[in-house]
């Protein structure tokens, strides 16, 4: 963003002002005095700043991504109201889909509990090519009926092109992996389905590279885009990822997006979800995912972060009284 000045104008009141109001003016010289906005702490409009005194335009450049710009605060998916100011969704379940018996019952508590999405691997990324990869369509159809059963819509992961429709068939929300943000042929064929996108945010990607993701999502047919805060990588072993909640108020606040933060992901760790769910609520999320096994230890992957059947009824609980 360029701000021009009147010639008249007093340039380091003008530079104040801008200060005042949370912007990072640098002085260009040329054709008059103009100042460049490189990023700022405060979302400003361009009446705001033509309001200044000695202020005579703004320009802006293009955005690069109008679609996900126009997206609506609110979307729907399957009747539940996402962002906007609508009440939390939770989507809760198991990383892994181990069994038809697994789901079944891990369903029947989440229903009980008022959760809105049940989440769950049926085709899982897996670092280690020996590590559980899941059951694949079996899961997927297992994932459907409990879902079904109990009051519950579906939200799972999309791994590659040739699972898309399968996937969209079955699932309320489909969900884009950290590993596959960027990865645009995938976006493309799952956007191609219609289906509304949960686009989880890759592990080294900035917040633009996210939102342009969002934008290959709306530009080829999503429905809408959901965007989720998972963690970013950096080099502190302490927790597993750094969960970046200054990146998901940004989206909630400045861009007014719709974002689902995932502190078992973001942390790694059992003890820290609680805090970081009521922070991430706080900081505007419009939602939790969250993992839950009802035996940990025995979990096929990523037991150390699931949730036990009382803590997450204990948090859910929490959320419920704080008026989240």
């Amino acid at each position: 963003m360029i701000v021009h000045l009147r010639p008249e104008a007093n340039p380091g009141a003008v530079q104040k002002a801008l200060v005042a109001r949370g912007l990072w003016p640098q002085r260009l010289e040329g054709i008059g005095v103009q100042y460049r906005i490189g990023s700022c702490s405060n979302h400003v409009t361009s009446e705001e700043l033509l309001a200044i005194e000695g202020v005579a335009g703004v320009a802006h450049a293009a955005s690069p991504h109008p679609l996900v710009d126009a997206q609506p605060e609110q979307v729907q998916v399957a009747g539940v109201a996402i962002g906007g100011g609508a009440p939390a969704v939770i989507m809760a379940g198991p990383c892994s889909i181990e069994s038809q018996q697994q789901i079944d019952s891990i369903a029947a508590r989440l229903g009980a509990l008022g959760v809105s999405f049940l989440r769950g691997g049926a085709f899982k990324p897996r670092t280690s090519p020996y590590s559980f990869q899941g059951h694949g369509s079996e899961a997927l159809l297992w994932q459907r009926q409990a879902a079904d059963r109990y009051g519950l819509k579906v939200v799972t992961e999309a791994l590659a092109e040739t699972h898309a429709q399968e996937v969209s068939q079955m699932a309320d929300l489909v969900q884009i992996g950290s590993r596959n943000m960027q990865n645009t042929a995938l976006l493309k064929v799952v956007a191609g389905t219609g289906k509304p996108i949960l686009l989880k945010r890759d592990m080294a990607a900035t917040v633009e590279e996210w939102l342009l993701a969002a934008e290959y999502c709306l530009h080829h047919g999503a429905a809408s885009v959901i965007f989720c805060e998972r963690g970013i990588r950096s080099f502190d072993p302490t927790t597993r990822y750094v969960l970046d909640l200054a990146s998901a108020a940004l989206l909630s606040k400045v861009h007014r997006q719709p974002v689902i933060v995932d502190p078992s992901h973001g942390t790694g760790r059992r003890d820290l979800i609680p805090a970081l769910s009521h922070a991430a609520l706080a900081a505007g999320a419009a939602g939790l995912m969250i993992e839950t096994h009802d035996d940990p230890g025995g979990a096929l992957s990523d037991g150390p972060q699931a949730l036990p059947p009382e803590e997450l009824r204990k948090l859910l609980a929490d959320i419920e009284t704080a008026g989240r």
